[in-house]
């Protein structure tokens, strides 16, 4: 079983769309990140009508990671909704984190630039963060804080 399989299964088990209340509902949305060190971590989406309480799958794994281990660097991520992602030229953006995560995934580490997100599981397709946000507007924060 290669990592992307293993990602998938973790993800999938966290699959179970439910409503949590007549407010708010969850799980209908999947992620697992493989962390620096190799470990896996999943999240799932959880929705609220306020919008406020919104939280993306792809961020509750990153929150999961930090939470439980205190790792700030992720290798490789998964999520999708009903099925593995599958890019085509109807859906080329499959299984890419929306912008919020993006931007959270690049002020966690920025080594995290380098991490590869999944766009078709059958074919292994990927695409790294930076090729997402090329012209990434916290470098220059990033070395000013490395250099003091």
């Amino acid at each position: 079983m290669d990592i992307w399989e293993q990602l998938y299964e973790k993800a999938k088990a966290e699959y179970h769309p439910e409503d949590v209340s007549p407010f708010i509902s969850a799980h209908h949305v999947v992620c697992a990140l493989e962390a620096k060190n190799g470990e896996i971590f999943a999240g799932f989406c959880i929705e609220g009508c306020s919008g406020v309480m919104n939280l993306c799958a792809e961020r509750a794994a990153a929150l999961n990671m930090y939470v439980n281990s205190g790792q700030t660097v992720i290798k490789r991520l998964i999520a999708f909704r009903d099925e593995a992602p599958s890019a085509s030229a109807e859906n080329p953006i499959s299984g890419i984190p929306c912008g919020a995560c993006r931007e959270f995934f690049m002020q966690l580490a920025r080594e995290n630039e380098d991490m590869e997100i999944m766009l078709d599981y059958a074919a292994r397709k990927t695409i790294t963060l930076k090729e997402l946000i090329p012209n990434w507007w916290g470098y220059e924060r990033y070395d000013k804080y490395h250099s003091e």
